[in-house]
């Protein structure tokens, strides 16, 4: 019996062992001796160095008080986006020289930020007067040669598709190597009066279907193994919350895209005109049962390294005969 005890002692001296040479693996360095340089083959982050990076977001809650306002960056079209939510993923999740493919451009802040932090982008712009003010507003800040813009439907594979191809090429790149999506959401503001646009679908199943025709073709342009960004925020309609944050994010997950992160961003102080409509909203909150929306979503997704294999199926057991 004596004889049976002794190698569970040794087991868990081993286990012991084993885990503090684990700990002191950690810092093999002398004390004030830099480690060597560890970057992810998608961020130019040295992560050895990770205390230096304060200004860099890993919790799920953004809190953004006001939009900035320089560095080319101004408050100068309804729905635009926040040029910090671009300033964090694109220094997390790029490295310098890479290209952002942009398919809601707008008034241009996601190539402007680009820019700043020494990337290139392509947008891509549905309205032709507001790629062409884009276009002027990057020349003024001369910052138009890192910047290819596209006027046409970024749900159109097949014309929108060959030009951003072309505009890869310019860029010495096959593929992207960031997709930024800020969608309209649904109806909310209506941007434009074509039909190609996604404010304008007569229901949110038919916006669906175009913002998921819009993720096939930013899936087919991104490199493999990179970042996706979705900015949206969900609306009420008839008295009823329809969460289109989730529900785009499940159509992005249809063409292929991973969900790797979902975070929730302020909205407070970032929206044009929003403090004069403050007493409003809380009226209607109070009347109609509702909470006013104080948030938005940055959907964080990934384009796998390979393709997802289907699943398979099993073989159905045979039933006996009788």
């Amino acid at each position: 019996m004596s004889d049976a005890r002794p190698p569970k002692k040794q087991a868990g001296r081993k286990k012991a062992v084993s885990k503090a040479a684990a700990v002191q693996s950690i810092s093999i360095e002398p004390p004030g001796v830099e480690p060597p340089a560890k970057v992810l083959p998608y961020s130019d982050i040295d992560v050895n160095r990770w205390r230096d990076y304060e200004a860099i977001e890993t919790g799920s809650l953004w809190m953004i008080n006001g939009r900035e306002r320089q560095n080319g960056h101004q408050l100068d079209y309804h729905g635009n986006c926040v040029p910090q939510i671009l300033t964090q993923l694109l220094t997390r999740y790029t490295k310098h020289g890479d290209v952002l493919l942009d398919l809601f451009l707008g008034s241009g802040t996601s190539a402007i930020e680009a820019v700043n932090l020494g990337r290139k982008a392509i947008g891509v712009e549905l309205k032709a007067d507001m790629a062409e003010y884009v276009r002027q507003k990057l020349e003024e800040q001369g910052k138009s040669s890192d910047v290819e813009i596209i006027n046409g439907d970024s749900a159109n594979a097949g014309w929108t598709g060959k030009a951003i191809q072309r505009s890869l090429k310019h860029f010495e790149r096959e593929k992207a190597q960031f997709l930024f999506l800020h969608p309209p959401y649904a109806d909310i503001i209506r941007f434009s009066d074509s039909d190609n646009d996604l404010s304008n679908a007569d229901s949110t199943e038919a916006f669906l279907d175009m913002f998921q025709q819009v993720c096939q073709l930013g899936y087919d342009m991104l490199e493999p193994g990179r970042f996706a960004g979705l900015v949206i925020g969900d609306k009420y309609a008839a008295g009823e919350l329809i969460p289109l944050g989730f529900l785009c994010m499940e159509r992005m997950n249809r063409v292929g895209f991973s969900t790797k992160s979902i975070i929730v961003k302020n909205i407070s102080g970032n929206e044009k005109a929003k403090g004069r409509m403050t007493n409003l909203w809380r009226y209607r909150a109070l009347v109609g049962g509702f909470y006013i929306f104080k948030h938005e979503y940055v959907f964080l997704m990934q384009k796998p390294k390979a393709p997802k294999k289907p699943a398979s199926k099993k073989p159905e057991k045979k039933k006996p005969s009788a």
